[in-house]
């Protein structure tokens, strides 16, 4: 007691006490904010892999199963014909979809847990198809049994460098939803599993095209040598000129970029009265694409021969004939347009000024 008297009648030491107290206190509170804010900073969950044994089962996979508002289908793999789509009479899928689906599914790894409440799921999109929002995938062997299966929601950025998602997802019969970190884009549309590789014809092979619209006069547009700009069409009618110089261009070219929206049989459309266009290239190559219009959509054949003494076209053509053979194809409208081209859309009467370029 006598200590604390003669501490607290002394000022220097009753300074430094006090001094010594308050730094204590500052210590104390330093290590409790510090602590407070490792906990905020630090990861609340592990992240672990979504389907921890599927790497290990690839070899197993023999179907893919989608499910969406859409409708459902399969990607299946055949022996001697690899992965087709059996609901597009096994028109061959595109094994890079495959691969980027069943890599997705064993890169899946969790960020965190969210909600486990069934009137949550909808907003993040995860309430089951046909009925909800959700993507239901399935990755299933020869004997149909699933070895990894999801709905997949929205997505949201988590500033992934790498250019991963966050990928909302729950496993069918659960509830229980998860943040993940995705790596692929859940697909839930036929078209986008087709494989799309019919041809590859680059515009700077292109010497001509022979065309033969329905119902309307036939025609031919043509350029000598491959550095030409454009095309030119020959032997135009008396008193008329081309709207504009490219005009040509788009019909000459309409293989080139050739795409298309989806697959069925050719025997299955009658193609009688069908529009026609022969493709020339440079290097020997001839490709003919037939189109007719049924209902609101268009849909082509496609063909290719090589002339005589050209073996890289006739190997060409080969390979072609070999994807194409058999199939028509459902044509975006606008690419569909080029092929069945008319000469008087090409055309203005002789003399009349061009069309002014749209201001700006």
């Amino acid at each position: 007691m006598a200590d604390l008297k003669t501490l607290l009648s002394d000022p220097r030491r009753r300074n430094l006490a006090i001094l010594g107290a308050v730094a204590v206190v500052s210590v104390l509170l330093a290590v409790l904010a510090l602590d407070l804010q490792q906990r905020e900073t630090a990861p609340r969950y592990k992240p672990e892999s979504f389907f921890p044994n599927l790497a290990s089962q690839v070899r197993e996979i023999a179907r893919i199963h989608i499910a969406s508002k859409k409708g459902s289908f399969d990607v299946v793999f055949k022996p001697y014909k690899g992965w087709v789509l059996p609901g597009r009479d096994d028109y061959p899928a595109s094994f890079d979809r495959v691969k980027e689906t069943v890599v997705g599914f064993a890169a899946l790894e969790t960020i965190e847990p969210k909600t486990a409440r069934a009137d949550w799921l909808r907003p993040i999109g995860l309430d089951a198809p046909p009925k909800g929002n959700g993507v239901a995938i399935a990755l299933l062997n020869e004997q149909g049994r699933p070895l990894a299966s999801l709905i997949a929601g929205k997505t949201e950025d988590i500033g992934d460098p790498s250019g991963a998602v966050g990928l909302f997802v729950r496993q069918p019969d659960s509830n229980q939803s998860w943040l993940v970190r995705s790596v692929f884009e859940p697909r839930s549309d036929p078209s986008d599993w087709l494989d799309k590789t019919v041809m590859d014809v680059d515009r700077a092979r292109i010497q001509e095209a022979d065309i033969d619209p329905a119902g309307s006069a036939s025609f031919e547009v043509r350029r000598e040598r491959p550095s030409d700009p454009d095309f030119v069409l020959l032997d135009l009618p008396k008193g008329r000129e081309l709207s504009d110089p490219t005009a040509p261009d788009g019909v000459a070219a309409a293989i080139s970029g050739f795409s298309f929206d989806d697959v069925r049989p050719a025997k299955d459309l009658d193609f009688g009265d069908a529009a026609r266009v022969i493709t020339k290239t440079f290097d020997g190559l001839s490709v003919t694409v037939q189109i007719v219009m049924q209902a609101r959509d268009f849909w082509a054949t496609v063909s290719a021969e090589a002339e005589p003494g050209k073996p890289d076209a006739a190997k060409e053509a080969r390979e072609i004939n070999a994807r194409a053979n058999g199939w028509a194809y459902r044509l975006p409208a606008a690419q569909a347009q080029l092929f069945m081209t008319t000469q008087d859309s090409l055309l203005k009467p002789l003399g009349t000024p061009a069309k002014p370029a749209p201001t700006p």
